[in-house]
């Protein structure tokens, strides 16, 4: 008797393995690849381009301290850029919300509460936190973004269809371009890794807002005139999208004659 309740809770278990392993690889089968997005045109985590230029990107602000030291150094370049802003963020800093638009920045989407979206994510919850945002920006800019970064990167085919029929294309970065300096890895080590790396169509990912001492802004006053010297240009995200649609419509028009 012993021995076939020792079996039937070995049988049990694996029961309940197999379901567990089941489970995940259905949540993992409905996250398709970059490969696959890429092709659709339904996400973006960097744009092909002939020309030198570079989108640098800004998530968690607006932010009173490091959007401002940001702001300024970016000024002092002529480099246009786009911050992925948190709707309560706006609705706090409304003012400097307005100076990113002012500059000729680029203000999206990165949610109204930061939420790290759980697999499988809720079509409520995202409409509900892109729409307050997008309400924010509104207000600020007196127009709707185009465009949606979900916080840490995370998402899945109902995140990308819904973001995409509400106007918001999802945004990611450049692999090779997460400075990650959110963790504060040091002024050399996030200037390096975008300058060593740098290519034509690069997405970039910066924080204008890090919890402690931020290292971006000095970072910046490396990054900036370092790429400058060697003919970079820097563009927004939305114009960076509409300088390769141009290149492709061209080369369209060539093969056509």
């Amino acid at each position: 008797m012993k021995r076939f309740r020792r079996i039937s809770a070995a049988v049990l278990a694996l029961l309940m393995l197999l379901a567990s392993w089941s489970s995940h690889a259905l949540a993992r089968s409905d996250t398709k690849n970059r490969q696959y997005h890429e092709q659709k045109g339904d996400m973006i985590w960097e744009v092909p381009t002939r020309q030198k230029v570079i989108a640098l990107t800004f998530d968690d602000g607006p932010d009173p301290t490091d959007t401002i030291k940001i702001l300024d150094v970016l000024q002092e370049y002529n480099a246009k850029c786009t911050f992925f802003a948190i709707g309560k963020k706006i609705a706090a800093y409304p003012e400097i919300a307005s100076r990113v638009i002012s500059e000729g920045h680029e203000l999206a989407n990165h949610t109204y509460n930061h939420v790290y979206f759980k697999r499988p994510i809720s079509v409520e919850q995202v409409m509900k936190e892109l729409k307050l945002t997008e309400d924010e920006i509104v207000k600020v800019t007196g127009r709707h973004s185009s465009l949606f970064r979900p916080p840490g990167g995370m998402y899945d085919e109902t995140l990308v269809n819904v973001s995409n029929r509400m106007g918001l294309k999802p945004v990611l970065w450049s692999w090779h371009q997460d400075t990650r300096d959110w963790n504060r890895p040091g002024v050399w080590n996030i200037s390096s890794k975008v300058i060593t790396n740098a290519h034509s169509g690069d997405i970039v990912l910066f924080h204008d807002y890090v919890h402690g001492q931020s290292q971006t802004y000095e970072a910046l006053q490396i990054i900036l005139p370092a790429l400058e010297k060697q003919g970079y240009r820097f563009v927004t995200v939305s114009e960076l999208i509409g300088l390769s649609a141009s290149e492709k419509a061209g080369d369209i028009r060539q093969l056509a004659y």
